[in-house]
This record gives structure tokens, sequence and C-alpha cells, in this order.
């Protein structure tokens, strides 16, 4: 298959499917025990929160200088948004700007498109405002900074593994970011779809 555009077309055919998996507002994930475990494991649970995770990853490894920075303000920021959450804080939009990271990170991955510094840090931390925002929401009635701290752990775990997918994958096989990028679009696409 030598067509970029047949490579992106099955790879997103083939995440449809998991887009039940993905945050429908109204506590679509929930925290049965606010345990360090369950925090750990959260971000893995849902396909919304996993993609945005690793696309910044990705992006950060194939578009910016330097590769931590975007992810530790994603980290920092997902922190404040979980804080505010848990403090009953009422953030208006979270499940569109969830739905808005993924269409924003995967065209960022997918043109591999550079930003400076300061913006990239400020998107990043913007969107995982949001993020931690729909994390906080649900942890808000336990005791949960125990959960908080393997969420933390997790999402900075899954920055990782992007961006050493990005380094050791994507800038040597170069269709792999724009299928990867498209397929990351389309999931924040038809979840705001699904929001209208």
């Amino acid at each position: 298959m030598k067509n970029p555009a047949i490579r992106i077309g099955l790879l997103a055919a083939l995440l449809l499917p998991a887009l039940a998996l993905a945050h429908t507002g109204g506590g679509a994930h929930t925290h049965e025990a606010a345990s360090f475990h369950a925090g750990l494991l959260h971000p893995l649970t849902g396909l919304d929160h996993l993609a945005a995770m690793v696309a910044l990853g990705l992006w950060s490894a194939l578009a910016l200088r330097r590769v931590w920075l975007a992810p530790a303000a994603f980290v920092l920021m997902l922190a404040v948004g979980a804080v505010a959450g848990m403090q009953g804080l009422g953030i208006p939009a979270i499940e569109p700007m969830i739905a808005s990271s993924l269409l924003v990170l995967g065209l960022l991955v997918a043109v591999r498109r550079s930003l400076p510094l300061p913006a990239a840090l400020a998107l990043a931390g913007f969107f995982a405002f949001f993020h931690g925002a729909a994390h906080g929401y649900e942890l808000a009635s336990e005791p949960a900074w125990p959960a908080l701290a393997g969420m933390l752990l997790a999402t900075a775990a899954l920055h990782g593994l992007g961006i050493v997918l990005g380094r050791a994958f994507f800038t040597r096989q170069r269709w792999l970011a724009p299928a990867t990028g498209s397929a990351v679009a389309l999931l924040g696409s038809a979840l705001l779809l699904g929001l209208a």
C-alpha cells in the first residue's frame, strides 16, 4: 500500500469502533476507589484521553525543539484543572474542549507543525486544564489525592511513549505522522459532532 490516503482511511476505520470508549459527558469514567492504582489506570480507559496524551508526545517529538516542555506544561495544567474540578468550580465546555484537543493535536501531528515555544506551552496547558477538570469532577466525592498522583504519572508516561514512538518510528516512516494525526483528528471531529 503505497498510497497514504488509503493508509489513513484504513487506520481511521480501525479506530472508529473504539469511539464507544471515549467520554460522552456526565461522568463517563468513574474512579470507583480513589486509589493510586485507579488513577494510574484511568488515562488508559478512555480513548479520548489516551489519544490526546500520546498525540501530545508525538507532536513534541516531531515538531518541538525542547521536547519535554509541552508535556510538562500539560501535566502541570492537568493537575490545576483536576483541583479546580475537585473543588466544584463551574468550568464550561469541558467535553467540547477535550474533543477539540484531539482535533487540534491530531492536525498538528499530521502536518508536523511547529509553534513558537510560548504558543506550544499555552496550547498544551489550555487543553490539559479541561482534561484535568473532567477528572477532577469525577474525583470530587472521594479523598482523591492518591488517584490524582497516579493519573499524573500515567499521563507523563503516555507523553513519554508518544515521544519515544515519534523519535523511533515517525521520523523514519514519513507516512505515520499524517496517518496517525488524521486518525486522532477524525476521532476529535466525531466526538464534536456527537456533542452537537
